[in-house]
């Protein structure tokens, strides 16, 4: 009697399971960094409440108006305390929005480029793996890793900024807090990926790539930094003086003429005393302001369309790679 051991099939096979053998101290690393910064946050935004709780006890305000002295200082602890808290997860933030940079390096560099520079994935192709297969798999699997863990990263910090009791809070426009809310973050990194397979499979040389792909997807990041109020219609509200409400994002401020002509916010900077700053509005017939704004309800459009154009950007470039490789590898 003869008895046949079958061994266990593994969950990934053929080239996903390569990608992940030769990169598993990069995989454990950025684990263990996610994990880091998930409890990081909790326990932070745990502390600010604690904090909060116990100043609220003591019967003092921030505004130091009863004139007391110790609960004056007992408000400056207070206050410098959820500075330092809204500062770490400022910094928490910067950290998701240089993400993509990061993904775009290591796919251009490590993942690509590096096989193509030193000849690797012929061993691969070798084994009746075609190419299409094998950068398929090279940028399936961190694909599937990346937006599990970014989507776990900003659901967590946005919880924990919801829980942080701070007399900081974050507006919804700020780069920080949007950057890292929604959708835009899984599009970002869906970006740098595909930008990275684009620029490692046109560079070939792993330094080289890794610092184009990086510069590439940073230009983006910044242009929809400082571009992104153009994404949707603004709203704006004139007259001679400018009722603004909470939650506005302040795009763009300046006077009005009597014909309607806008000048710039700056236009009577100059003037060094208030008659001075009178005859330079009447000269210039300045007779009210104006206020280009977004409201609060703007936040789902614009991320809507910054996420719209992302993607179209990333199946491009993806398109793009898999051209390139037909026409360099058949």
């Amino acid at each position: 009697m003869s008895t046949t051991l079958t061994p266990p099939r593994s969950s990934l096979r053929g080239p996903a399971r390569v990608v992940v053998r030769q990169h598993r101290w990069a995989l454990w690393i950025a684990g263990g960094l996610a994990l880091a910064a998930v409890i990081g946050m909790i326990a932070l935004a745990l502390r600010s409440s604690y904090v909060a709780e116990v100043f609220a006890g003591t019967g003092c305000r921030v505004d130091g108006a009863d004139g007391n002295r110790p609960c004056m200082q007992t408000a400056r602890n207070y206050l410098d305390s959820m500075v330092t808290y809204r500062r770490m997860f400022d910094y928490v933030a910067t950290a998701l929005r240089t993400l993509p940079l990061l993904v775009s390096a290591f796919v251009a560099g490590p993942m690509i480029a590096r096989e193509l520079e030193s000849g690797t994935f012929k061993v691969s192709w070798a084994q009746s793996v075609p190419p299409a297969r094998w950068l398929a798999a090279k940028l399936a699997v961190p694909a599937v890793l990346l937006l599990a863990g970014v989507s776990v990263l900003t659901a967590v910090l946005a919880w924990a900024r919801s829980h942080a009791d701070t007399p900081y809070p974050g507006q919804w426009h700020d780069a920080d807090v949007f950057s890292t809310s929604g959708v835009v973050p899984l599009a970002h990194t869906l970006f740098g990926m595909a930008v990275g397979a684009l620029i490692g499979l046109l560079v070939r040389r792993t330094l080289l790539a890794l610092a184009a792909s990086a510069l590439a997807t940073g230009a983006v990041v910044a242009f929809f930094t400082y571009w992104r109020g153009e994404l949707w219609p603004r709203l704006t509200i004139s007259g001679p003086t400018l009722n603004a409400e909470e939650g506005m994002w302040w795009v763009e401020t300046g006077h009005l003429t009597s014909t309607g002509a806008r000048l710039p916010q700056n236009t009577c900077d100059g003037a060094v005393t208030m008659a001075g700053n009178a005859r330079c509005l009447a000269d210039h017939g300045i007779t009210g302001h104006y206020l280009d704004y977004h409201p609060a309800s703007h936040f789902w459009p614009v991320q809507l369309v910054e996420t719209g154009i992302l993607l179209a950007l990333a199946a491009l470039a993806l398109a793009l790679a898999f051209r390139v490789l037909r026409r360099l590898h058949g």
